[in-house]
C-alpha cells in the first residue's frame, strides 16, 4: 500500500501545520529530530521557518498585552470533551454542538495559530483561509478559519507534546504517538502539558467570555484520568465506530494527510499501519479503564452508526444524558444543520479476509466492548 500522491505532493507549502508553530516551538522541534530534514522538503521547512519569523513579534505583543489576563481567566463551567478515535465521526459531533451558542470552542484559526490569534487576525485570518482546502482532503468535509476545530493542533504549536507532530515528521511518528496515551512519558513533561493545555483552555475561556467550552480532541480519548485531575466536574461523550470500516477510514487519512505534512521522506506505509494499529490499541484499554474514573451523569456514550442514522435523537440522548440545557431551544438549528449535511457521501470499502482476520485478531476486544460483531 503506498501513500496518495505523494511525490505530486511536495511543492504544496501553503498547508504544513508547522507554519503556525511559534518559533521557539518550531526549532525546538527541528532540533529534536535532529535537523533530518529531508531535500524534497526543503521548501516547506522554510516556509515554516518563515512564517514562524513573521509571526514572532506579533506573538511578543500578545504575550505582553492579553498574558496577565488570560492566566487571571477562570474556567467557570467544566469543559465538555468529545472523545473518539479519529474517524470516528467526532468532527460531525462537533459541528453540531456548536450550533448551540453556550458553546464556545476553538476555531480552526485558533487552533493553527494559537500563538498570536489575538493580534494577528487582519494579517493571519487570510493566510489562514487561503492555505485551506474548501472540503477536508480525506474526505467531503467543510474547511473555513471559523469552524471548529480540535484543539491538538493548538497543543502541537506551543509544544512537542501532540500527535500531529507524528505527520510532519514520520520518521519518528513512534515517538510522538507516545504523547496520545504519556505511555513511558516523565512525570514532568504530563506536568508540562498539563500547564499548556489549561493555559489554552483559558485564553479560549477569554476569548469567549466565560462560556462552556466544547472541546474535540481524538487524542484525548486516552487522557480521562488527566483531564479529570485538571477538570473534576467535567463533562464526556464518547463516539465509537465499526473497527472493519474505522480501519478503512484510517488507512485512507494517513495515506491522505501524510504527504501533505511531512518535512522528511516517510517510512513505507506499512510502517505507518503498524503504527496506528498499535496506538489504537493503547487509546481503547486506556479508555475502557479510565472511563470508571468518571462520576455518573458525566458520560454519554454513543455509536458513529446511530449517529448519523438519526442525528438528532442521539443529541438528544446527550443532552439528557448529561443534564444539558437549551435542547429545545436549539432543535430547530439542529434540524438545519443535520439537513445541510445530506449531501455528503462517504467512501465505501470491501472487506478482505485478510483485513478481516487482521483487524479482529487485534482489535476484537473493542468489538466486544462496543457490542460490534466480528
Amino acid at each position: 500500500m503506498e501513500y496518495i500522491d505523494l511525490k505530486e505532493k511536495i511543492l504544496d507549502v501553503k498547508r504544513e501545520i508547522l507554519a503556525g508553530v511559534n518559533l521557539s516551538n518550531f526549532l525546538r522541534l527541528i532540533l529534536q529530530n535532529h535537523f533530518r530534514i529531508s531535500l524534497p522538503y526543503i521548501p516547506r521547512f522554510l516556509y515554516s521557518l518563515s512564517m514562524g519569523c513573521i509571526i514572532g513579534p506579533f506573538r511578543l505583543i500578545e504575550h505582553l498585552k492579553f498574558y496577565k489576563k488570560i492566566e487571571e481567566t477562570k474556567i467557570r463551567y467544566p469543559p465538555l470533551f468529545l472523545l473518539g478515535h479519529w474517524r470516528s465521526g467526532t468532527t460531525y459531533l462537533h459541528n453540531l454542538l456548536s450550533q448551540d451558542k453556550q458553546f464556545g470552542f476553538f476555531s480552526t484559526y485558533h487552533a493553527f495559530l494559537p500563538g498570536c490569534f489575538f493580534v494577528g487576525e487582519n494579517i493571519f485570518k487570510p493566510i489562514v483561509r487561503a492555505s485551506l482546502p474548501k472540503k477536508r482532503p480525506m474526505d467531503d468535509v467543510d474547511m473555513d478559519v471559523d469552524l471548529p476545530q480540535e484543539e491538538e493542533y493548538a497543543v502541537g504549536g506551543l509544544s512537542k507534546y501532540s500527535y500531529y507532530h507524528g505527520w510532519c515528521f514520520p520518521q519518528n511518528m513512534e515517538y510522538y504517538n507516545r504523547f496520545v496515551c504519556f505511555k513511558g512519558v516523565p512525570d514532568s513533561s504530563i506536568e508540562e502539558w498539563k500547564k499548556i493545555y489549561l493555559f489554552l483552555l483559558k485564553k479560549e475561556t477569554f476569548l469567549w467570555d466565560g462560556r462552556r467550552l466544547l472541546l474535540k480532541n481524538p487524542a484525548n480519548t486516552s487522557r480521562v484520568k488527566l483531564l479529570l485531575e485538571m477538570f473534576p466536574n467535567a463533562k464526556f461523550v464518547h463516539i465509537c465506530r465499526n473497527p472493519y470500516d474505522l480501519y478503512f477510514s484510517m488507512i485512507r487519512f494517513m495515506r491522505t494527510v501524510i504527504p501533505l505534512y511531512c518535512i522528511q521522506i516517510p517510512p513505507p506505509f506499512e510502517e505507518v499501519e503498524e503504527l496506528m494499529m498499535k496506538l489504537y490499541v493503547e487509546m481503547h484499554q486506556r479508555y475502557f479503564l479510565d472511563r470508571q474514573l468518571i462520576p455518573d451523569g458525566s458520560l454519554v456514550e454513543i455509536r458513529y452508526e446511530d449517529f448519523i442514522d438519526n442525528p438528532l435523537g442521539e443529541v438528544r440522548k446527550i443532552y439528557e444524558g448529561l443534564n444539558l440545557k437549551n435542547f429545545s431551544a436549539n432543535e430547530g438549528v439542529f434540524r438545519r444543520y443535520i439537513a445541510a449535511q445530506r449531501e455528503i457521501k462517504t467512501h465505501r470499502y470491501k472487506l478482505t479476509e485478510e483485513v478481516r482476520s487482521k483487524v479482529s485478531s487485534r482489535w476484537g476486544f473493542v468489538f466486544k466492548e462496543f457490542g460490534y460483531e466480528l
